[in-house]
């Protein structure tokens, strides 16, 4: 009997300091709410922004998720688990910088703190009348490196309000392979032909330890579209519009490199930073203001939406290229934690 009062007391003990530790360890696991997770979007997510005809979905990611979703019903709840993971990572990282109350802060546990090198795969469907050249892939390889290291030149014009909030990603890509094959059709589409050999495409190259961009005319005034972690592998990666990679002035407004910066992103776990809904629909990151809507062109500053100011200049929303230049920490740590322990994207820095 007085062991089993001493294992009591010792129990209890235990549970009391617990309940005054305000550290996180290694051991714990910090709580997330997951009640606002979403995956299907509205089919007209820029409905509240076309003011013309050439306001439309310039990046079809959302739409090609939607019919992802509708064809494995196991994606949404794979989408779910990583979407946890994030926000767990995300949450101890706040928790730890608490630190212990009259210690004067703790140790802030970034997601995958290393700096990170993608090995990048060009896969060239080539259409004679939209080549793409050596220039155009040299120059999209540098325009990633800067946009994602924070060496935007047009940076310096970012507004006071958002002047603490430009990350840098440490993030750096690499060219590993072209693959070009002529191809006879004049559109591809969002159906993820292109990523096909059967069907005149070309097959990813180890997708695990690649970024394999497919680039061909996808048609209907697409730039380009992403697949979010947690998609299959054999159709991983982004697809870009020829005209728009790299700079190309056929790409006009959107031919200096930025699709794929923003398609990057998708594939790196971010969403549109409008979140593609309603005021109260959100991109998951909490320094991003709430938006109802896409911007295009270069808006006059501010443009405000849902009672605060549009980070128009961000990269995951549809402005002109010359007029998008930042990430944001948030989005940074956002996308980091796919390569931490757990992560999706792992397998690239293993």
């Amino acid at each position: 009997m007085k062991k089993l009062f001493l294992s009591l007391a010792i129990l209890a003990l235990a549970v009391v300091a617990c309940q005054n530790n305000d550290e996180v360890t290694p051991n714990q696991e910090a709580a997330v709410d997951m009640s606002d997770f979403y995956v299907y979007t509205s089919d007209d997510v820029s409905a509240k922004s076309a003011n013309d005809a050439n306001n439309g979905d310039k990046c079809y990611s959302m739409k090609v998720l939607n019919q992802q979703l509708k064809d494995n019903p196991g994606l949404e709840q794979r989408m779910f688990e990583i979407e946890k993971h994030t926000r767990t990572l995300i949450a101890a990282k706040s928790t730890s910088a608490k630190g212990k109350p009259g210690s004067g802060g703790g140790t802030v546990v970034t997601p995958y703190p290393n700096a990170i090198s993608i090995p990048v795969i060009l896969n060239i469907l080539e259409d004679p009348a939209h080549p793409v050249t050596q220039a155009n892939i040299d120059s999209q390889i540098a325009i990633l490196n800067q946009d994602f290291n924070n060496n935007n030149p047009r940076t310096s014009g970012v507004p006071s309000l958002f002047s603490g909030l430009v990350a840098n990603v440490n993030i750096t890509f690499t060219l590993g392979a072209v693959n070009r094959k002529a191809s006879t059709k004049a559109t591809w589409g969002t159906s993820n032909a292109m990523k096909s050999a059967s069907q005149g495409g070309w097959d990813a190259t180890d997708p695990a330890n690649n970024l394999n961009i497919w680039v061909c005319e996808i048609g209907g005034g697409i730039l380009g579209y992403a697949q979010f972690p947690g998609g299959a592998l054999a159709t991983d990666g982004v697809v870009i519009g020829s005209d728009f990679l790299g700079e190309n002035t056929k790409g006009g407004v959107y031919g200096h490199g930025r699709t794929a910066t923003h398609e990057i992103g998708h594939w790196l776990n971010l969403r549109h930073i409008w979140g593609d809904g309603g005021c109260r629909q959100d991109d998951f990151v909490t320094d991003t203001p709430g938006s109802d809507r896409a911007n295009y062109g270069c808006p006059t500053y501010p443009t405000v939406h849902c009672q605060s100011t549009d980070m128009t200049m961000n990269y995951m929303d549809y402005t002109d290229d010359y007029c998008m230049y930042m990430f944001t920490p948030g989005q940074n740590d956002r996308m980091r934690t796919i390569f931490a322990a757990g992560g999706s994207r792992v397998s690239f820095v293993q």
